[in-house]
């Protein structure tokens, strides 16, 4: 077994075990999300004691881990999200990296803010497809301000490969 395989394997454990993951898919109710700040609502989220947002059985990608300024999701793509020239279509990328790099900037936010993301900057370096196995998605924060913050994320493959990067910039708002 290569080193690659290995991670493969690792990240797909990693995937398939998130608390997360095995929560329901569900919206919490505003009353909750205003009560908490950005990183214990996602906190929470990832250690399964709120619902998961159902976009990630969709689009299966799920937060795995957040910290302040940080947060990481996991997923991999499947051949029903292929376009029609034979490779993952980049919203699928797209959305993971908006996913990564605005949960990061949420990380930063007091009880009872939220965010919209206002910009997003994607670069789609290597294609992907059902064969690339599991990919990790990190967001960092740049710059947390009172009204903007802005953030950079990269999505990975286990062989180290650089998939996609961006940047964003979201508009803090009252919830």
């Amino acid at each position: 077994m290569t080193k690659t395989d290995s991670v493969r394997d690792e990240w797909r454990a990693t995937i398939e075990a998130a608390p997360g993951r095995r929560s329901p898919a569900g919206v919490s109710p505003v009353e909750t999300i205003r009560s908490m700040s950005g990183l214990e609502f996602l906190r929470a989220i990832a250690d399964g004691r709120l619902p998961h947002p159902p976009m990630s059985d969709v689009l299966n990608f799920y937060l795995v881990e957040a910290s302040k300024g940080h947060a990481v999701f996991m997923g991999e793509a499947k051949h029903d999200f292929y376009n029609p020239i034979g490779s993952v279509h980049g919203g699928w990328a797209s959305t993971l990296l908006d996913s990564c790099m605005g949960c990061a900037g949420q990380t930063t936010l007091a009880a009872g803010q939220g965010y919209t993301t206002v910009e997003l900057k994607v670069n789609l370096v290597r294609p992907l497809s059902n064969a690339t196995g599991p990919v990790r998605a990190e967001g960092r924060v740049i710059s947390a301000g009172r009204t903007i913050v802005t953030a950079e994320g990269r999505i990975v493959g286990a062989d180290g490969k650089l998939y996609a990067h961006g940047t964003t910039t979201c508009l803090v708002l009252g919830l």
